[in-house]
């Protein structure tokens, strides 16, 4: 026997349970405001028929006083006429007149009484329907605001800062270590050019002394040029392909290197 009612109320639990969870409250507050305006309909349908029911009634208990007075206006003529007997005959018609006058009375405040407790019902109606439509969005506001809350604090705690940090450090680092490694290639490749050019230069100067000093000794017939030996324009040519020779040199040296680098 217990081991029943725990699993009836293990079974209730869980019912409760899944119908909290599909509880969505602006649904709700929408469904709830619906019901109590179909309610509020209702109501005052009936109210209607109440008030239909009342001025029926008032009109049968006034259509009745009407009556016993007309029979009562008769029994004193007879009366007035001698005629007792006719007299009597009216006020026998008067007496149930009479009658039906006390039902009607009762039967009009009956009315009454009910149409006014439906009166009173259907102002209260209204009321907490007002109310209810004010409080609405007031309602779905705060609960938006929650979900929003709740979301923004489920996703906040599923991110690891800590991790995120370290990330983002590394990655400063790595873009650290390239610029570093750019600019170091970048001086190494400006010397290697500084230095070529200063060697060409040299070079080239080189061979312009070395011409006016061959063009001088000629002219003082120190030293004639021999077979095997250069004229001017062909040793400075000479020095102009060496000194472009080395500058190529140099720069594929530079680029050799920074793919070794890579």
């Amino acid at each position: 026997m217990g081991f029943f009612s725990r699993m009836i109320d293990i079974f209730k639990s869980n019912v409760n349970d899944l119908i909290d969870r599909a509880e969505d409250p602006e649904k709700m507050v929408k469904q709830i405001i619906a019901d109590m305006q179909q309610e509020l309909n209702k109501s005052t349908q009936a109210l209607g028929k109440a008030v239909a029911s009342e001025r029926l009634a008032q009109k049968q208990y006034q259509e009745a006083q009407r009556k016993a007075a007309d029979w009562e206006a008769k029994a004193k003529a007879a009366l007035a006429a001698n005629n007792i007997e006719l007299a009597k005959r009216a006020l026998a018609q008067k007496v149930k007149a009479d009658e039906e006058v006390a039902t009607y009375k009762e039967m009009s405040e009956t009315i009454s009484s009910q149409t006014e407790a439906i009166r009173t019902q259907v102002e209260t109606l209204k009321a907490k329907l007002s109310e209810a439509k004010s409080r609405q969005a007031m309602l779905i506001a705060r609960s938006q605001m929650a979900d929003t809350k709740k979301s923004l604090a489920q996703t906040i705690s599923g991110i690891d800062t800590s991790s995120a940090y370290e990330k983002l450090n590394r990655m400063e680092e790595k873009v650290t270590r390239k610029e570093a490694e750019a600019d170091a290639f970048a001086e190494i490749a400006g010397t290697a050019v500084s230095k070529d050019y200063e060697t060409f230069e040299q070079l080239q100067t080189d061979a312009q002394v070395d011409a006016e000093l061959q063009r001088l000794m000629a002219e003082m017939g120190k030293v004639r040029p021999t077979e095997g030996e250069l004229s001017l324009e062909e040793q400075i040519a000479a020095a102009e392909a060496a000194a472009e020779a080395a500058v190529a040199e140099g720069a594929a040296g530079g680029i050799s290197l920074q793919k070794m680098s890579e």
